[in-house]
């Protein structure tokens, strides 16, 4: 997806990645610093990612700790996040929505104040109203699907948009990912997405695992890896200061999802229909990213699957050492 003349353009560059031990955050690292670049990564996860990567242990929500960091970078890669299931956005709005505000705020105008060359943001579909075909510039017309996280996504975009009329700055970049799963997820059982729970569970021979609904709704699993080289593609190219939608290209219902995972690993499993499916369908449009920035998803659902389970077997504890801004304070 990404050519050599590309990856030549980060060589030797002082890269910063924030939530660089994330499942998106680890993927840039990796492929910017075999391509030549000086990377760092910023979290507050006790991970270290790569003995070749320098990582930074670091609050993101302290301004003078992000003009400090950015300080001398030519490019950032904003990709810090929080993910967590539909039951804590819903019960814990305030762990999504305040942090999110505060290093959202305080990483793109610490970057401009810093005059960083280039910068890309990782919003969310989250930040779409609903819908059931999410395409650029339509869906926003009502509140965010995804409440809380959803508005904080939306006023970054605002604050860069802001940058573009007041200081003509057009070298900052959005994306729009979609579900996003691989090595490096959320697999914590308190607050896990649908595939790193489903794959705990599996690992935890549950017999039956019990999938909520009838398996109907459909929706738009990426592959981290993808999703990782289409952020580096945005940054390349640009998004004409608005955003771009990182999806797999297709739709894949639930049922799917868990009959893919059988097809390579051994559990039984029952669909509760007493229980509800969600929303029947939520599928990105990716053209105008296939257009815009060259982006083309390259992962089957069975072989990002595969990935993630091998990862996850060496690592189903790694979740431990991950901040977890769901806990009371």
């Amino acid at each position: 997806m990404i050519c050599n003349e590309i990856l030549s353009d980060f060589d030797n560059k002082k890269v910063l990645i924030t939530g660089g031990t994330g499942l998106i955050g680890r993927e840039i690292a990796k492929i910017l610093s075999e391509a030549g670049s000086r990377v760092t990564v910023v979290s507050l996860d006790n991970i270290k990612i790569s003995s070749t990567i320098k990582h930074v242990h670091g609050d993101l929500t302290d301004f003078n700790f992000c003009k400090d960091i950015i300080n001398g970078m030519d490019y950032v890669f904003h990709v810090a996040g929080i993910k967590g299931s539909i039951d804590v956005t819903i019960n814990n709005p305030a762990s999504f929505f305040v942090p999110l505000l505060m290093f959202n705020t305080n990483v793109l105008e610490a970057s401009r104040l810093n005059n960083v060359k280039k910068l890309v943001y990782t919003s969310s579909i989250g930040a779409y109203s609903a819908a059931e075909i999410f395409k650029e510039g339509e869906n926003e017309d009502k509140e965010p699907m995804d409440m809380f996280p959803g508005w904080a996504k939306r006023m970054a975009e605002l604050q860069i948009k802001a940058y573009a009329k007041q200081y003509g700055l057009n070298n900052y970049s959005i994306v729009r990912p979609c579900n996003v799963y691989g090595p490096g997820d959320n697999f914590d059982p308190k607050n896990a997405m649908v595939i790193p729970t489903l794959m705990q569970r599996i690992f935890n021979k549950e017999d039956p695992v019990i999938v909520w609904g009838d398996g109907s709704a459909i929706r738009d699993f990426a592959y981290s890896s993808d999703v990782a080289k289409g952020t580096i593609l945005a940054l390349h190219y640009g998004t004409n200061g608005g955003y771009v939608n990182l999806g797999s290209g297709d739709g894949y219902s639930i049922r799917e999802l868990v009959e893919t995972l059988a097809e390579f690993l051994d559990f039984k499993y029952e669909f509760d229909t007493s229980r509800p499916s969600g929303f029947p369908r939520r599928i990105m449009d990716i053209s105008l990213a296939r257009e815009m920035i060259k982006y083309n998803p390259e992962t089957s659902l069975l072989q990002g699957l595969k990935n993630t389970w091998e990862w996850f077997k060496v690592n189903a504890d790694e979740y431990k050492n991950k901040q977890n801004y769901f806990v009371s304070k």
